[in-house]
């Protein structure tokens, strides 16, 4: 059944979950480097997603378009799936409800030639918990972008990977002492709701 915040359009607490460019087939050039870190970040988005599910808190998949201007996301959910490995098993961790929200963006950053921003405005959200890859690309355009309006952002340290530990590590910090947006592992983020509606 559907929670009363998301049948009525609000974001529980102010807060919505944005999943990144984890939906693939990963037959894209380099997705070998990046794989690994899709695959050990996808059962921590995986918890937080069913917590956020379970706290009616609305999430959104944002995913790149890949230049196939006539596809569509349940088509992106489908052929990941029929791919194999390791399409199947990441997006299978990270099924999609009915409930769930998605863009489809032609370039990094989810705000970009996307509806997003007016979703997160239907939505009444004022915090977006930004996981998924690549952490040093699209993560961070995105990141930037929802700061640019004025959205608090926060990056769950064990929810974001790139091409490497060490450039994951070094954009994780960039984020905290650059950008001053916090990197709280997931299992530390507060869900409740912030205030009475």
């Amino acid at each position: 059944m559907a929670s009363t915040s998301l049948t009525t359009g609000r974001a529980n607490g102010a807060t919505v979950l944005l999943i990144t460019d984890m939906i693939s087939a990963w037959d894209f050039p380099d997705a070998e480097k990046l794989v690994p870190g899709a695959r050990s970040i996808a059962p921590a988005i995986a918890r937080l997603k069913k917590r956020c599910d379970h706290a009616g808190i609305p999430v959104i998949y944002a995913n790149d378009n890949r230049g196939r201007w006539r596809s569509d996301f349940a088509l992106q959910v489908r052929a990941s799936i029929e791919a194999g490995e390791p399409g199947t098993s990441i997006t299978q961790a990270l099924i999609p409800t009915d409930n769930d929200y998605f863009i489809l963006k032609p370039s990094q950053s989810a705000f970009l030639a996307t509806p997003l921003d007016l979703l997160l405005r239907h939505l009444k959200a004022e915090r977006v918990l930004i996981t998924g890859v690549a952490s040093d690309q699209c993560i961070l355009a995105t990141a930037l972008g929802a700061r640019m309006k004025s959205f608090e952002v926060v990056i769950p340290k064990d929810c974001v990977a790139t091409q490497g530990v060490a450039r994951n590590r070094a954009v994780l910090k960039q984020f905290e002492e650059v950008h001053r947006i916090p990197t709280t592992a997931s299992s530390q983020i507060r869900l409740v709701p912030r205030r009475h509606r």
